[in-house]
């Protein structure tokens, strides 16, 4: 029995329609093999879920700086360009649509994943409280150093370099990760950003780097093929501000006039309480004209009602994607969902990665 919603309508998101609004948010896994190339399984993994309207991958990193976490797949590298067209052709292959994360994650990282053992680079000297894994052992994040003015051209760079490798590994378009306490976000919010200098101090200032990120990205992939995820109030790796509000909806503007084709949000505290602090949402739906992705905490029954008030125009859902790789087959039918194994969410191979069961195969198991 087929359950009616707008989430299985078509949505036109740029120059691809989407058959349906359900998309698979970018989820870490820490499967890439050697030179942080997608494994194998990855392959299998990305196109087991193609039915999803959209794909966007795990975090990938632009530079061996600014990797975080161990197996990490990165894009960057020839070898890695080549790993991640094999994930596009197999989506291709069976009508999916995918994107790909753009990554740096500045000071969340640890010395022995930086080129010459260096300190990770932020907005300013503050070590972020939190952990990071690596070396298969969850370990305290190292002290950072502060970015120098001079270097920061060399980061935009390097998205515009990412964005590039994107489209040469067939991705159908890129998502920068604004989001969770990485790199952008620490420059956008004062807790973790004091400069003085022209990417400090007032809110066009500390926006400025994603903004810059956003327009050279936007420039090489195409903007109607460019999207950005932003966490207004997510306590996400140790990362705040003191003025939410009007910090993104300045940076909601801006991205407006660039013209790109979603703005995926994270609402309420990253894979926690949707109401940890007061933000109006709605007052970035209001000034973006392109498309809103909500995110967080996303059940059927809550994306109906969001997708039916017109809050939003799709819906990412990250832990249900994992488990349930037919998931919007399932949420049609009001099939029962798998549960997804939080033990073999970060490393390891194929269980609890491509192992779940689609629906087909539970049936069986069944009989």
């Amino acid at each position: 029995m087929s359950t009616p919603s707008k989430l299985f309508e078509p949505f036109k998101l740029g120059p691809i329609t989407l058959p349906n609004r359900a998309v698979m948010a970018p989820l870490t896994r820490n499967r890439a093999v050697a030179g942080l190339v997608p494994s194998p399984l990855a392959i299998e993994y990305y196109g087991q879920r193609a039915s999803a309207g959209l794909l966007v991958t795990e975090a990938s990193q632009i530079s061996q700086q600014g990797q975080g976490y161990q197996d990490t797949p990165g894009i960057y590298s020839k070898e890695q360009v080549a790993g991640w067209r094999k994930v596009t052709d197999r989506v291709h292959e069976r009508e999916g649509r995918i994107f790909i994360q753009l990554w740096h994650v500045g000071r969340i990282s640890h010395t022995s994943l930086q080129p010459g053992g260096g300190a990770p680079v932020a907005p300013s000297a503050i070590r972020a409280k939190g952990k990071t894994f690596v070396n298969n052992t969850f370990t305290e994040i190292s002290e950072p150093r502060a970015l120098e003015l001079s270097e920061i051209p060399g980061i935009v760079e390097g998205f515009r370099r990412g964005a590039a490798n994107a489209l040469e590994a067939g991705f159908d378009g890129v998502e920068i990760h604004g989001a969770n306490g990485y790199l952008l976000d620490q420059f956008a919010k004062d807790g973790s950003n004091k400069r003085t200098d022209a990417y400090g101090g007032s809110i066009e200032n500390r926006a400025r780097l994603m903004l810059e990120v956003a327009k050279v990205v936007s420039a090489e992939a195409g903007s109607e093929r460019t999207g950005i995820r932003i966490s207004p109030v997510t306590p996400a790796n140790d990362v705040s501000d003191s003025n939410p509000q009007p910090l993104f909806d300045h940076i909601v503007d801006q991205l407006n006039a660039l013209k790109l084709v979603y703005i995926h949000v994270i609402e309420g505290a990253t894979g926690g309480p949707r109401d940890i602090a007061p933000f109006d949402y709605a007052s970035l739906r209001k000034r973006f004209k392109g498309a809103y992705m909500a995110n967080n905490g996303y059940d059927f029954e809550l994306a109906n009602k969001v997708l039916a008030a017109d809050e939003a125009d799709l819906i990412a859902f990250g832990k249900l994607f994992i488990a349930n790789p037919d998931l919007v087959e399932r949420l049609k039918r009001g099939a029962p969902l798998n549960a997804p194994d939080k033990a073999t969410f970060y490393g390891g191979g194929a269980k609890g990665y491509t192992d779940y069961p689609a629906l087909g195969e539970t049936m069986q198991a069944a009989q």
